[in-house]
């Protein structure tokens, strides 16, 4: 009785281990599933990230009625009203801008000759929900060109495009006849992007009192003149203040400025 007692203390002791290990394992297997369901499900949103808009290149538009020099403005608009040129309204100038001058050249008997140049300017920032601004800067160009080419009552329209980049980074001139007050009008308007910027000139001329309607080639020439004058400003504007050999501040500094200005669309 004394001898048996201990052998079966053993045999028990032996008899437990595999349910133990039964046990062990089927918690093991529980838990293993339980934390690889977790994982499989945590991981796409835990590494699920949108890829971040390019930054916008310009964070400033010029000052639109010094876009286009003095010496430019004499010779389209000869007998400008206002030579500085009329500002045009905006509720966020960092976003959008634009300048006009007009005058009629009084040539006495000889007629007269009526000008009329505008220059508009509108800048887009990069957002990470609408895109960057260089993208949206080519949808809005794409609207202005279609919009041009819908002038009312325009006749012998021409839409064509500029030589690419010749007039910032693509460019669309489009001309017309158009008339009004009893005259014959020459329209030239042309559209360019630079960056995410986009700009729109526009220049038209007629002869008043028997004066000779100014040639379709003289007024095109002429907003192409101003337009790549207009680009150019805006590159200026943003170089300002940038020591010599310096470069603009680019990824996070340049999307902090861009996010500045009002997002348009």
């Amino acid at each position: 009785m004394h001898r048996s007692a201990p052998r079966l203390t053993r045999i028990l002791a032996c008899a437990a281990v595999p349910v133990m290990l039964v046990v062990a394992g089927c918690s093991s297997d529980s838990d293993g599933k339980k934390d690889g369901a977790s994982s499989s499900s945590a991981a796409p949103d835990a590494t699920k990230t949108e890829p971040a808009v390019a930054p916008a290149k310009f964070a400033e538009l010029p000052d639109p009625c010094k876009s286009i020099t003095a010496k430019t403005v004499k010779s389209l608009v000869p007998s400008a009203k206002n030579k500085s040129g009329t500002r045009g309204k905006s509720s966020d100038t960092a976003a959008r801008g634009g300048c006009s001058w007009n005058g009629l050249d009084d040539n006495g008997v000889k007629g007269s000759q009526y000008r009329w140049l505008d220059v508009g300017f509108t800048r887009f920032a990069s957002d990470q929900a609408l895109g960057s601004g260089a993208d949206r800067a080519q949808a809005d160009y794409t609207k202005q060109v279609a919009k041009a080419q819908a002038a009312e009552g325009a006749k012998k329209l021409v839409t064509a495009p500029a030589p690419a980049g010749s007039i910032g980074e693509v460019a669309t001139k489009v001309t017309y006849d158009l008339t009004k007050t009893g005259e014959d009008f020459k329209y030239a308007t042309v559209i360019a992007r630079t960056g995410n910027v986009v700009v729109t000139v526009n220049y038209n001329g007629a002869g008043y009192a028997g004066a000779k309607t100014p040639s379709a080639a003289d007024i095109l020439k002429g907003a192409e003149k101003a337009a790549k004058e207009a680009v150019a400003s805006v590159a200026a504007a943003n170089d300002a203040g940038q020591p010599s050999g310096s470069t603009k501040p680019s990824g996070s500094a340049s999307a902090k400025a861009s996010a500045s200005a009002t997002k348009t669309g």
